[in-house]
């Protein structure tokens, strides 16, 4: 009994991390699902669900610290010829976790 509630409170918090880098990145709720329809859940994930593999941009952002900052924001990590700003709503790189700042919708994943 006491093992089961140990994995799933474990599992809970794995879950829990996955949506907790969402809000460490402008519009990280939004980013819309480059299959089609949706927001894609797991931004830094090959996967829509944020498990399995890092995207460019999820290698990109576990590099910086999973810091959103100017040098992250001006990154092109998915190499479309747009900043990962351009395709979160930041093109002009003044989003911050703290303060905020005015955004566009996010426009495309910054991964895909």
């Amino acid at each position: 009994m006491l093992k089961s509630v140990i994995i799933s409170l474990v599992l809970v918090g794995v879950a829990m991390a996955y949506n907790s880098y969402r809000s460490l990145i402008p519009n990280g709720s939004s980013v819309p699902n480059p299959c089609g329809g949706g927001s894609w859940r797991g931004v830094g994930h090959l996967q829509e669900g944020g498990t399995g593999p890092l995207n460019p941009f999820g290698a990109d952002f576990a590099a910086n610290n999973h810091v959103w900052d100017k040098a992250l924001c001006m990154m092109d990590s998915d190499g479309d010829g747009r900043s990962n700003g351009e395709e979160l709503g930041d093109s002009h790189c003044h989003w911050s976790v703290i303060s905020g700042g005015h955004l566009s919708s996010a426009t495309g994943h910054p991964g895909e």
